[in-house]
């Protein structure tokens, strides 16, 4: 398993993300059923299949920033709803801190987490506790870099964070939804599971498989 992140890594976690998106794309659509419109599942697999597509396309060396980058103007063009530019501001942001580096440590994985979060705050109006993907991706994100500053190893503190983001998706659902579509329910969005929480617990849970797939 490495201890740094390559394009390798990253081209890796895109598929995975796809992969495992598709393959709960029904689990998403239900549980968007219940407080939505129904089309999480499907907007996400739409998009993140995008995603593989142009990442194909890349240059052999395109540096993990480019991926990321790539990965966030194809989401943004073809996920529908709200998810699309959330997640596509998110990766452009994550990419644009990366810059060109061809590797990516603990630390730089830790700032590209915070680019995430920040974009999505910034667009989306949402904190922790509006029952929003935000639910999942802050406690991952302050969790990576809790462990990255207290000496873990990038793999140990991205299994912490992928395992803080799934307590968040389940802390989701007795809340009452503040933002989005489930909030126009009202206390009837009590006792479901937000699907966009669920469905960026799976993209955390892509990297990991990714970084765990390297022989490294």
């Amino acid at each position: 398993m490495a201890d740094a992140i390559d394009a390798t890594i990253v081209r890796r976690w895109v598929r995975e993300a796809a992969r495992s998106i598709g393959e709960q794309r029904q689990h998403l659509t239900d549980l968007d059923a219940a407080i939505g419109d129904a089309d999480h599942g499907v907007n996400m697999d739409r998009g993140f299949r995008a995603a593989v597509d142009r990442v194909d396309a890349l240059a052999a060396d395109a540096s993990p920033g480019a991926i990321l980058r790539t990965v966030g103007a194809a989401v943004m063009s073809s996920v529908g709803g709200a998810s699309g530019p959330l997640w596509g501001m998110a990766f452009r942001r994550a990419g644009q801190q990366l810059g060109d580096d061809v590797t990516l440590d603990g630390p730089a994985l830790a700032g590209a987490f915070d680019q995430i979060v920040q974009a999505m705050r910034g667009l989306g109006k949402a904190e922790v506790g509006d029952k929003t993907m935000l639910d999942a991706l802050v406690p991952a994100a302050e969790t990576f870099r809790a462990r990255i500053e207290g000496g873990d190893a990038l793999p140990d503190a991205l299994t912490a964070a992928c395992r803080a983001a799934e307590v968040g998706v389940q802390a989701t659902i007795p809340l009452q939804a503040r933002k989005g579509r489930a909030s126009y329910l009202g206390e009837r969005s009590v006792g479901h599971q937000d699907p966009g929480a669920t469905s960026a617990a799976l993209i955390l849970r892509a990297l990991e498989a990714a970084l765990a797939a390297d022989p490294a």
